[in-house]
């Protein structure tokens, strides 16, 4: 039940986001890494069984530790003992904590019928939610949060099309019938325009939470004009977050 434990679950479970908080000053890791592999562990949690039923009460499980976050079984457990922490001491929002773990009951879909706004609030409510819980961990004031929401969204939405090939291949309908993976794409690149134009209101000392966006835009691009499986080098990847983790820009 320590910062090293959830360090190396993100660190062989989130390869990325690791890479991205140890490129963060040291002082900022001890909040970022419990709450990194929290979303690992909970998003993982569809996956793990061929069970419906299973997947909700692995995700009720986390649901019922966040909303009781001084119980027994969140301070045993390795992951929701940071975490509990993490609430505890920095004013963690457990409405938002608990929506992000809701939207992954989308997961357990094949084929989920909410269509279009569907995608976009699972997107606002995990990667949007997430990444406004690491800034709150870091200090954001509220003036932030639109701002911040706007860059997990189109982080999140990044990802999402990253993963598009693989969870075809697992029997998902990723984007909805009436969507294509551009205009998704497209959404994505208009969160990001709209981040950048907030950015006066993000402190710098944030910034460290804004790391795992590092590949956003590249990926964005690529999926707009038409890759269906957007990536990056390894060369491309670690110059691009070393540039934004010496730069501060984002």
């Amino acid at each position: 039940m320590s910062i090293a434990a959830c360090a190396e679950l993100v660190r062989r479970g989130d390869p990325d986001r690791f890479l991205a908080v140890m490129a963060a000053p040291v002082a900022a890791r001890t909040q970022l890494f419990p709450l990194f592999a929290f979303n690992l562990e909970v998003a993982r949690a569809p996956w793990v069984t061929e069970e419906p039923l299973i997947a909700e009460m692995r995700l009720q499980w986390w649901r019922d530790v966040v909303a009781n976050a001084a119980s027994g079984a969140a301070r045993a457990h390795e992951v929701a003992g940071p975490l509990h922490d993490l609430i505890r001491d920095f004013g963690l929002p457990v409405a938002v904590l608990d929506r992000l773990i809701a939207a992954r009951r989308r997961d357990i879909l094949r084929d989920p019928a909410d269509g279009t706004a569907g995608l976009t609030a699972y997107l606002e409510d995990t990667g949007g939610g997430l990444l406004w819980l690491a800034a709150r961990a870091l200090g954001a004031p509220d003036r932030a949060e639109s701002a911040i929401r706007s860059y997990g969204w189109a982080t999140a939405s990044a990802g999402y099309l990253r993963a598009v090939p693989e969870l075809a291949a697992r029997g998902r309908q990723p984007v909805p019938a009436e969507m294509k993976t551009a205009d998704l794409a497209r959404l994505g690149l208009e969160r990001l325009a709209a981040a950048r134009r907030a950015r006066r209101t993000v402190p710098k000392e944030v910034f460290p939470a804004l790391l795992p966006g590092w590949q956003t835009e590249r990926l964005l691009h690529q999926a707009l004009a038409g890759n269906p499986a957007p990536g990056l080098s390894e060369f491309q990847r670690r110059g691009l977050l070393l540039w934004q983790a010496f730069s501060g820009r984002w």
